[in-house]
């Protein structure tokens, strides 16, 4: 009876420590919405390495996206493209943090977060990426106001 009293506090104490790390990742995982006069605006909480990380979607799929203002385009791990429904049109040669590595071109019909979408967006599906995480570049961003102001990064419709 003593040894599953401690297997169960033991899988309560995973779970809440494992829930507190991931909103520590990503505290932007419900992104609010702020319509002010003509514009809609929403507000990112940088994470505690520093990064703007978030929940949004692709296409209508949900994604999680990193803000990366160094990144051209959309990066998407290659490894996504069936989930996400995306045809390439095509390959390019893309610099990255990793070096030069050949990348497919896409567009997606729209990106989200929160009540922000923009529609025909650049993209590109790198073999080289792991993980789920999507870097979030200028392609999006150039279609945007964005302001950083201490730990926020406000993003706002034009």
């Amino acid at each position: 009876m003593y040894i599953l009293a401690w297997i169960c506090g033991l899988g309560l104490l995973t779970f809440v420590f494992g829930d507190l790390l991931d909103r520590q990742e990503n505290p932007n995982r419900e992104p609010e919405s702020v319509r002010i006069e003509n514009q809609t605006e929403v507000r990112l909480k940088q994470n505690r390495a520093g990064h703007y990380v978030t929940a949004g979607t692709i296409n209508g799929v949900p994604v999680e996206f990193m803000i990366d203002t160094g990144a051209t385009d959309v990066a998407i791990p290659a490894h996504l493209q069936e989930r996400l429904g995306l045809i390439p049109t095509g390959s390019v040669l893309a610099q990255t943090a990793n070096g030069v590595v050949r990348v497919a071109r896409t567009e997606l019909n729209s990106v989200s977060i929160g009540d922000i979408t923009v529609h025909n967006v650049r993209a590109n599906l790198n073999p080289g990426m792991n993980g789920e995480q999507i870097l979030l570049g200028m392609s999006v961003l150039k279609q945007l106001e964005f302001t950083q102001r201490g730990e926020w990064l406000i993003l706002r419709t034009l």
